[in-house]
């Protein structure tokens, strides 16, 4: 019914199609051996503990807030952001952003701060590798910062969650719940 010069088509048109996949193949798996395809979900920094603590300011109704990171790899303070939930003790919530804070100050609040402004906005209110220029926070090391007592008074037992956040990853590196004392 069919002739021998009908049928050779199909063994050339079927090593074709076999070239081809394999050619796919190899080009996929040469992407991802040579790392041409982009990874866009990178691990943050790792930090293996933390401590904190809050200390009620005497004299003040605010705060003394002091995160030790204790071990695991060292932050950059350029890279990340200070997110507070003070809403069990006064009802507000802010952010420190783009650390480091120059000089320690918190000011103009549209550069240093984002939600509402419970922090301490005077001279010297942040401190530790937040506060210094090029910060680089290693294991070991205190970053401290201060609530304002006008917007937001602490009295002894009450509490704030602190979370630093690696903002190119948007990973909380560190998160602390901190009781007032």
């Amino acid at each position: 019914m069919f002739s021998e010069s009908s049928r050779a088509a199909t063994p050339v048109v079927g090593n074709i199609l076999l070239v081809a996949i394999v050619v796919v193949l190899a080009a996929t798996a040469a992407t991802f051996a040579l790392g041409v395809a982009e990874d866009g979900t990178q691990p943050g920094p790792i930090v293996g503990q933390s401590s904190g603590e809050l200390l009620i300011q005497d004299g003040y109704d605010g705060g003394k807030v002091n995160i030790t990171h204790v071990a695991g790899d060292t932050l950059s303070a350029s890279d990340l952001e200070i997110a507070v939930d003070a809403q069990a003790a006064c009802g507000k919530s802010g952010r420190l952003v783009n650390l480091p804070a120059d000089g320690g100050d918190p000011q103009p609040e549209s550069e240093y701060v984002r939600g509402e402004d419970i922090f301490d906005n005077s001279a010297n209110a942040v401190g530790g590798p937040i506060g210094e220029a090029g910060g680089q926070w290693t294991a070991g090391e205190t970053a401290t910062f201060r609530i304002a007592g006008t917007p937001c008074q602490l009295n002894s037992g009450e509490t704030i969650t602190v979370r630093v956040v690696h903002t190119p990853t948007n990973a909380v590196v560190i998160e602390q719940t901190l009781s007032a004392t």
